[in-house]
């Protein structure tokens, strides 16, 4: 098994990367896929919509998958049951994102264990917009030096 870093230093560092991927993204505001996209985009990320059943989100395109999207992410935010989550765990790993992210509910024991063994760092039981704050200035801190 890949070694894991400890959480709390990935998710700072996840926090401090400017370009995501949100798989799961979705037209419907109701949805956590449509609501971490934007809150991400107006903190000042470029953000990047994953969706094969979905066409844009705020006027923006939503790609089918990681490989169709215009540059590498550096964290994929993973917004969708486990068992499509390990596809996309495996695509990743493919593309050398470096970091994958689940929001709370879209982890499974297996699918942590399957993106660790890929060598991918793996944040769960956590959700981006949670750790992630903007203060005045645009200065981007994680939820626990608030």
């Amino acid at each position: 098994m890949a070694e894991q870093r400890p959480m709390r230093g990935i998710i700072d560092e996840a926090i401090n990367h400017k370009i995501w991927a949100i798989v799961g993204a979705s037209e419907n505001t109701e949805k956590f896929g449509n609501r971490i996209y934007r809150n991400l985009k107006q903190a000042g990320y470029t953000v990047y919509g994953v969706n094969p059943n979905a066409e844009s989100v705020d006027g923006d395109p939503i790609y089918p998958t990681l490989k169709d999207l215009p540059e590498k992410p550096d964290v994929v935010d993973v917004v969708v049951p486990s068992w499509v989550g390990r596809r996309v765990a495996t695509e990743a790993a493919e593309l050398g994102i470096p970091i994958f992210w689940l929001q709370p509910g879209a982890e499974s024991e297996e699918l942590i264990a399957y993106a660790t063994e890929l060598g991918l760092q793996v944040i769960h039981h956590h959700c981006a917009m949670v750790e992630k704050k903007v203060w005045p200035g645009g200065v981007h801190v994680s939820a626990h030096e608030a």
